[in-house]
């Protein structure tokens, strides 16, 4: 089986990096060159190809982009990848998209022989390098079930969430409870600060209460000790928080709590912070 692999960032890169310590055959394409060379050095089953549209002939193709314009641009028109992979052929994406996209590219795909299937992903880079990335994926059951070896490579556990909507949307409200309340700790932390708390005792303590969370265990300690360096960026997580609370409008929700932590995000973009770590909003707030 062939694989084409487009987006080798923070998140893709590691999952096709996974497939080439499996020994598969993976063929790469990114605009970064370093990511490229990154991703090839793993092992000796991968390839470098010129543009996306040397794909055309792979079996599996995926893609890791990291704005639905981008998988639009990419996949989709006369010009995109879709339209010219051999019917039967199989597209996974793993980004961070809109449900109405999901539907749109699911659509499209279908309309021209190929499967789809949205895959998108729970945790960040470290877990993905490691292959224990949670994927949440959608689509035909029994595209997903055929898949289930391939998906078993690039991550795990491996959940299904039914058609694509219901993957991606789950997918928006986990980043929008985790950006939020990423925003809701760089807030307490500078609490804690004027009362004199030292912060590695805050962290420590808060663990042991109902203020614990995955982001005081993962970056409050980050934070403690003025590590900001791009695990998940300020601009990816204000890409999410947006989509997330644009999901939610169409259908008739207002996400205030949410579009409060859009603001802090806002903020430390304008502030030059967007290519840091999303705990960079401590330095804004």
């Amino acid at each position: 089986m062939k694989y084409g692999y487009i987006g080798l960032g923070l998140m893709g890169g590691c999952l096709a990096r996974n497939l080439i310590r499996a020994g598969k055959d993976v063929l790469v394409f990114d605009l970064n060159n370093e990511a490229i060379e990154q991703t090839l050095a793993v092992g000796t089953t991968g390839s470098a190809a010129k543009s996306a549209v040397e794909m055309k002939n792979c079996d599996v193709v995926f893609t890791s982009l990291p704005l639905p314009a981008h998988i639009e641009e990419t996949m989709l028109g006369e010009e995109g990848l879709l339209s010219k992979m051999k019917t039967g052929a199989i597209y996974i994406d793993v980004s961070t998209i809109d449900p109405q996209t999901a539907r749109k590219v699911a659509d499209y795909s279908a309309s021209k022989g190929i499967d789809f299937l949205a895959c998108p992903l729970g945790k960040g880079p470290a877990q993905a390098e490691k292959g224990e990335e949670p994927i949440f994926a959608g689509g035909k059951k029994e595209v997903y079930e055929k898949m289930m070896d391939t998906l078993k490579i690039v991550g795990n556990p491996i959940y299904y969430m039914g058609d694509v909507e219901q993957a991606y949307a789950f997918k928006l409200i986990s980043n929008l409870i985790g950006m939020t309340n990423m925003a809701v700790l760089a807030e307490g932390m500078r609490i804690g600060e004027k009362a004199g708390i030292d912060p590695n005792l805050l962290v420590t303590l808060l663990a042991d209460t109902g203020a614990n969370s995955f982001q005081l265990a993962v970056r409050g300690p980050w934070i403690v000790n003025n590590d900001f360096a791009n695990r998940f960026g300020v601009k990816l997580a204000h890409k999410d928080v947006r989509l997330g609370i644009e999901m939610a409008e169409a259908w008739g929700y207002d996400a205030k709590f949410c579009k409060m932590a859009k603001k802090a995000y806002e903020k430390a973009i304008d502030a030059g912070y967007g290519m840091e770590d999303c705990n960079a909003i401590y330095k804004v707030i």
